[in-house]
């Protein structure tokens, strides 16, 4: 696969059952949990526990989807992220046996710090914002012979993601909505490759980090505001142009939580299930839980808890 090939949904299935296959010795098949009345949400919902998968959250589909497809050169590969998908592609290439270099902004967590370094890659801290770490590690790796592993925008991330459709399907099969939090948009683009038009894909903003709903009101991708709780995972200034075009003719909505919704989804994940979920990866939930996603009694609901790097257990 070439970084040109076309991702379209109605042509990819088969590509992401492919990459299910190569990358299954290395992940986890994370579980599902029906929710019941006592829950506090309604409708009738599942949540995907991907917070479970190695490196604590869904990018380590992607991340060995990139080493397991490509070509990876001796030198190894780079990435820049807010923390998890640095995380994951440190764990990945320490599993591979790949060199790894990863740029973090100031604002990823010390969590995500922790797992980055116990993986042994080499790790950069700079800038304010995934943004910057970006730009740094293009800056770095143009003078060196490295693999570059974007955190949303590039084929096989998409399709690494979407293996959790593909997974989830088969565990909630009745499922006729997703609630899906959404950054750059890999996981959200990686199950519309997966679902295309077959379910109500819901995607999950913070009002501080906007971004797939300005892109979806400008008709393309701009930049948002890049802040707020969930900065270190939700939060890139813009989605995807690849991700963009996939979504764009099959997302149902885009909705926007606030700060404190994420912040009660957290708490009340934990009080309920006994969840440690970082903001990030309880966005989705904050939708349901505060209402912003008006869900119908007898609506069957999947939500994907995405990420559980974070040292927080009270989080009033």
């Amino acid at each position: 696969m070439t970084p040109n090939t076309p991702v379209l949904p109605s042509e990819t299935r088969a590509a992401v059952r492919d990459t299910a296959t190569a990358i299954r010795p290395h992940v986890r098949k994370t579980p599902t949990i029906d929710l019941g009345p006592a829950a506090g949400v309604p409708g009738r919902v599942s949540v995907k526990l991907e917070l479970l998968q190695h490196a604590g959250s869904f990018k380590t589909r992607g991340a060995f989807a990139n080493l397991l497809l490509r070509d990876v050169p001796p030198a190894g590969v780079v990435a820049a992220s807010g923390g998890n998908h640095g995380a994951a592609v440190a764990y990945a290439a320490k599993q591979l046996g790949v060199p790894a270099t990863i740029f973090v902004p100031r604002v990823a967590s010390a969590a995500k710090i922790e797992r980055i370094r116990r993986c042994g890659a080499e790790l950069v801290v700079t800038g304010d914002s995934y943004a910057d770490a970006l730009a740094e590690s293009q800056a770095w790796s143009a003078t060196r012979d490295v693999m570059s592993i974007h955190a949303f925008d590039q084929i096989e991330t998409i399709l690494g993601q979407g293996t959790l459709g593909l997974e989830l399907e088969g565990q909630v099969p009745d499922a006729e909505t997703i609630v899906v939090p959404v950054g750059g948009g890999g996981l959200l683009s990686g199950l519309a490759t997966w679902y295309g038009r077959r379910v109500r894909l819901i995607g999950v903003e913070p009002t501080s980090a906007p971004t797939l709903t300005r892109a979806l009101a400008a008709g393309h991708p701009v930049d948002a505001e890049a802040g707020g709780i969930a900065a270190d995972s939700l939060a890139p200034r813009r989605v995807g142009e690849r991700v963009f075009r996939i979504l764009q003719p099959i997302i149902e909505r885009v909705i926007v939580v606030t700060d404190d919704d994420i912040r009660a989804a957290q708490q009340h994940l934990w009080d309920t299930l006994r969840i440690v979920a970082e903001p990030g990866g309880a966005a989705a939930f904050a939708a349901l839980l505060s209402g912003a996603y008006a869900a119908r009694d007898d609506e069957r609901i999947a939500v994907v808890i995405s990420g559980g790097n974070t040292t927080a257990v009270n989080f009033a």
